[in-house]
């Protein structure tokens, strides 16, 4: 028997947080049971595509969400799915960006439409204001509420229904994180920074990531101890100013850009302490992967307090200065010591191959109730 056919939403498939959550569930799933599809609103490839292709995944694309394609969009929506009656479970993972999707869908009779909260805040651009009339009209149109944490679901769902969402943990593979000294020494050596303190940051170059900020609090550091070295992992738009400020800096000689990674998890082999200032998130990968990795954390106290599944992470307002935070970094220089932490992570329910299960299952039963 076929599997059955999910669609996945997403604005592009690239390696941020959500995609990467995502791409851990598909390699985990049955793939003879369910199999996932694509649509993405861009028509560049992402870093993804090469590999959901492998796993038998199909792509399709469709125009941007934006003021000046809304009509074009709406239609084009109603085309797709017109075309795919195959899909009755839609997964919408770029939240209320979906609702004309969330809208088209419910009226051409798809049984499961899925709104999956990511974050738990919005950036302020030229969509803030539809999108904010978007988050509480799609509610009527979607049939169950996914998110990664409370404070998300509240965000997109609102605090009646806050309760009705099934938390869906950003699960990962807690193997490929799981700390080993070896192999922390052979990157360090790969990266040219043996005896190095190492801060280590991963996230795409936006807003919400807050690297102005970052940068600061690691000239701070440098200040202060002259053997600190800072990696940041990603992409992004905000990268060549980010660049550009560590020049003016005179950080250059101690800043790696390494990019968009696949060996993220063989990168935080090398990090000395994670550091994470953003202004808002959901519940990010990112942060169960370092704590995975047994690294310590120092992050904003924006993020949601769910996030803290071991004792690694330390909260900070960023209302404090960034001298504050490099004083709180540096106490951890050489007093602390990393060890594997596979069990507090398993225990704590963000193992990939049980959250797999759990998904697959739901799908499953969605799709023969409702088929």
């Amino acid at each position: 028997m076929d599997p059955i056919r999910v669609l996945q939403v997403f604005t592009i498939m690239n390696r941020g947080g959500a995609e990467t959550m995502v791409m851990n569930y598909y390699r985990n799933i049955d793939r003879t049971k369910v199999q996932l599809d694509f649509l993405v609103h861009r028509q560049e490839r992402g870093m993804y595509e090469n590999e959901i292709e492998a796993l038998g995944g199909r792509i399709f694309r469709i125009s941007p969400v934006h003021p000046k394609y809304f009509i074009s969009y709406q239609k084009e929506i109603s085309k797709f799915l017109g075309d795919h009656k195959e899909y009755k479970i839609i997964h919408g993972n770029f939240s209320e960006l979906g609702y004309f999707l969330y809208k088209e869908a419910k009226k051409q009779g798809v049984p499961i439409i899925i709104c999956h909260a990511h974050n738990s805040k919005m950036s302020l651009d030229l969509k803030a204001p539809f999108r904010f009339y978007w988050k509480h009209a799609c509610r009527k149109y979607i049939t169950h509420m996914f998110s990664c944490s409370k404070p998300a679901s509240k965000w997109l769902f609102g605090a009646k229904n806050e309760s009705k969402a099934i938390l869906m943990n950003n699960a990962i593979d807690v193997n490929k994180f799981s700390f080993n000294n070896r192999k922390s020494e052979n990157m360090k050596k790969k990266l040219g920074l043996v005896g190095k303190f190492i801060i280590g940051h991963v996230g795409r170059f936006n807003v919400q990531k807050n690297h102005d900020f970052l940068i600061n609090i690691f000239h701070a550091i440098k200040n202060k101890c002259d053997s600190a070295t800072l990696i940041l992992v990603g992409q992004g738009e905000l990268e060549e100013k980010i660049v550009q400020k560590v020049k003016k800096m005179g950080l250059e000689d101690s800043v790696l850009f390494l990019g968009s990674r696949a060996d993220v998890n063989e990168v935080m082999q090398a990090f000395d302490v994670f550091l994470f200032p953003s202004l808002f998130e959901g519940l990010p990968v990112t942060m169960v992967e370092a704590q995975a990795a047994g690294l310590k954390c120092i992050i904003s106290d924006t993020i949601p307090a769910e996030v803290e599944i071991t004792n690694l992470v330390k909260f900070i307002s960023l209302a404090k200065p960034a001298t504050y935070w490099a004083d709180e970094i540096l106490i951890y220089k050489d007093h602390y010591k990393r060890k594997d932490r596979y069990a507090e992570i398993v225990n704590s329910g963000y193992d990939i191959k049980e959250n797999a299960k759990w998904l697959e299952e739901f799908y499953l039963r969605s799709y023969h109730i409702n088929g």
